[in-house]
């Protein structure tokens, strides 16, 4: 489900600070996209695209991997920056399966302004 965001729509505090983490990790790694996630404790976990030879994630398959990795059970929420209009299929998995269907992954442009929020049900 995609819900676009009215730039009048107050965002959470926690959730602004995973946009911006994501927007630190892009800017930083000079790559596509930049994704952080908030596990149910409150950790946040941040990744950048990974575009290896061998390996290739997006940024959101990689924040969840950090998470999986990190002991993380479930997550409360997600943020991807990116260029792209939606997030992909692959990635609402990735979310999915450890989140759960209604875990919300916030996208974001590479400005950091709230695009939309989807629930990867």
């Amino acid at each position: 489900m995609l819900v676009r965001m009215s730039s009048e729509a107050p965002l959470d505090p926690d959730d602004r600070k995973i946009i911006i983490l994501a927007r630190s990790a892009r800017a930083r790694n000079s790559v596509p996209e930049g994704a952080a996630v908030r596990d149910e404790t409150g950790r946040t976990y941040v990744a950048a695209t990974v575009d290896l030879d061998s390996l290739k994630l997006s940024a959101l398959q990689t924040a969840v991997a950090m998470a999986v990795a990190g002991g993380a059970q479930s997550l409360e929420a997600a943020a991807l920056v990116t260029d792209a209009e939606e997030v992909s299929d692959s990635d609402r998995a990735a979310v999915r399966d450890l989140g759960g269907p209604d875990t919300p992954v916030l996208l974001a442009g590479p400005d950091g302004t709230l695009r939309a929020s989807v629930t990867v049900g």
